[in-house]
């Protein structure tokens, strides 16, 4: 593992404290390295330009007559997954770090970068390229705040590497996408993950103190197809608190500006995007865009059992009911929303259509908040997929 290199080429714009994005900044490190003088074209908040992106990725943009495309975006296929033999301490199976370590092993990289943890707080992320299996494995588990991945650009060219794995998020990747071909390198392969609602540092204990019966011995957690979220304790616990039972009211400002304006949790740009929320239970959603990440997913397919994705349920009337509830901060008693999580468990959308409930819920939420905070912004920042998403659902003023 080596550390991020003093900046040393930045001229007109100087990395480090410059935000262009001001509070929509995501912190994704692109402002950190002397790439900041191409924040313009490629902060995603300042320039979305996903379906343009996707063309010179994929080959295509995605088609919005066509279901799948319009949700989830360019894909050669998708599946459910998980490992064969899972990765102890793994917040789900481990099939992200075993495809990273299998590119080092196999020679098709020389570095990774990934997000392991400082030595004073599991939650405060710290980007590194990984140069050795073991510096991978360190980064295991997610961490639910803003990250800064691409800080470490500068060091990936003056390393010298021509061949690179990066593990990132939407607004990092579309960043990545739009510096790529000045970057120096032979292949890039990018692994994404999902994403929705980070937090900073201090969000995020004001999440957990919130949420959780001990929020200091949380070591992951994740909202799940349950419509439960599962902390997970050091003691190997699961603590499962309903969606429906949040204090909205006092948890409505805690994510980042970012994050409530942002519609690519999906990862639009990534060659493979591996995930949960189009999955079965206990499974993770495997989405392959294009022949790289079939590349890439071949490397582990002796390791993984699979199989095809379903979808169940009709989640329409759910995310109509949720858009009210969530603007006006409604929160349950707390016997109310776990009976009213047992009875949608049962009969609530599942598999793709769950997943499709989240985007619903993540797009109206955030084109409101678009709408209201940066009104100059919402028809050139809202993609069209995202829109027509939108459309679907009778919004508050």
């Amino acid at each position: 593992m080596t550390s991020v290199a003093p900046h040393k080429k930045a001229k007109a714009l100087k990395p480090g404290r410059l935000r262009p994005a001001k509070e929509l900044c995501s912190e994704c490190g692109l402002c950190d390295t002397y790439y900041i003088h191409y924040v313009k074209e490629a902060c995603a908040f300042l320039n979305q330009q996903i379906a343009e992106l996707e063309k010179e990725a994929h080959g295509r943009s995605r088609d919005l007559d066509n279901e799948d495309d319009l949700y989830f975006g360019v894909s050669q296929e998708m599946m459910a997954a998980r490992k064969k033999q899972p990765i102890e301490g793994a917040q789900w199976t481990g099939i992200v770090s075993t495809i990273a370590c299998e590119m080092l092993n196999q020679g098709l990289v020389e570095g990774v970068v990934c997000v392991q943890n400082t030595k004073e707080d599991r939650f405060q992320p710290m980007p590194i390229i990984a140069t050795t299996p073991e510096e991978v494995l360190a980064a295991k588990v997610n961490k639910p705040t803003l990250s800064p991945n691409l800080s470490v650009l500068e060091q990936i060219e003056q390393s010298g590497m021509k061949r690179l794995l990066v593990i990132g998020v939407g607004c990092q990747i579309q960043a990545l996408r739009t510096v790529e071909k000045k970057l120096g390198l032979e292949k890039l392969y990018v692994l994404g993950t999902p994403c929705v609602d980070n937090v900073s540092r201090e969000g995020l204990q004001k999440f957990l103190e919130t949420t959780s019966k001990s929020p200091d011995t949380v070591v992951h957690y994740e909202f799940m197809q349950d419509f439960r979220i599962h902390f997970k304790h050091e003691d190997g616990s699961i603590e499962k608190v309903p969606f429906f039972g949040l204090k909205t009211n006092k948890l409505k400002d805690v994510f980042a500006p970012s994050c409530m304006s942002c519609f690519d949790y999906v990862n639009s740009l990534a060659d493979l995007v591996v995930g949960y929320m189009g999955a079965p239970f206990g499974w993770q959603w495997i989405v392959v865009r294009n022949d790289t990440g079939k590349q890439m997913l071949e490397l582990v397919k002796d390791q993984i059992d699979t199989q095809p994705v379903t979808s169940k349920g009709d989640r329409k009337q759910a995310v109509q009911q949720s858009i009210p509830a969530y603007d006006k901060g409604v929160t349950l008693p707390m016997w109310a929303a776990k009976a009213m999580g047992v009875v949608i468990d049962k009969i609530g959308p599942k598999g793709l259509e769950y997943a499709r409930f989240s985007l619903d819920s993540h797009f109206t939420r955030n084109y409101l908040y678009v709408k209201r905070n940066h009104p100059e912004k919402l028809e050139a920042h809202v993609p069209e997929y995202a829109k027509k998403i939108v459309e679907q659902y009778k919004l508050p003023e």
